[in-house]
């Protein structure tokens, strides 16, 4: 039962997910925060990260939230095997580092351009959706592809935070290399 409920995700992520090209920006973002739950089921922390076996997985967004409500109602009551999920809003990054997932949106990645040296030694999968995000020092970036959100990873990236992104969703992914 576990197989096949793990199999029809896997499928799920597969599928182009679309975003109307007409129709409301809140699809794009229904997608985004749906990625952003099922991250957590193909990525494995570094030891530490958690502090117990039953420690929430942080999802924080950085500056403003896009999402309205929709991330916090997407996972309340989801658990990945003991861990719930938990939403947090921070104004910036200076207490990132006690997130599993850190979102930045576009506004918050203009103003600061730079991704956090400490966020990579604790572990951070960020993730964000401008088109520069994953050469610059995130690790999964949204790219808009028509009518298409597609992820890109920066795999050496996500390698020096620790972090072991599992292959099938690395086949999903555009691996792309940090800039020098």
């Amino acid at each position: 039962m576990a197989l096949r409920l793990h199999l029809l995700l896997l499928l799920s992520l597969a599928t182009p997910l679309r975003v109307p090209a007409q129709g409301p920006a809140f699809d794009e973002y229904q997608i985004k925060a749906a990625f952003l739950y099922n991250f957590a089921k193909f990525v494995e922390w570094p030891p530490g990260t958690f502090g117990n076996a039953t420690d929430p997985i942080r999802i924080c967004i950085v500056g403003q939230n896009p999402f309205g409500s929709m991330l916090e109602d997407m996972v309340q009551g989801k658990k990945l095997g003991e861990r719930a999920f938990v939403v947090r809003r921070l104004a910036d990054t200076q207490n990132a580092e006690k997130c599993q997932i850190l979102f930045m949106g576009a506004a918050e990645w203009k103003r600061t351009r730079a991704m956090p040296e400490p966020l990579q030694r604790h572990g951070v999968l960020t993730v964000g959706e401008t088109d520069d995000f994953t050469a610059l020092g995130g690790i999964i970036g949204f790219k808009l592809d028509g009518a298409h959100v597609r992820i890109q990873i920066a795999i050496d990236t996500a390698e020096h935070a620790k972090l072991r992104i599992s292959s099938k969703l690395l086949s999903l992914a555009e691996i792309v290399k940090k800039q020098p």
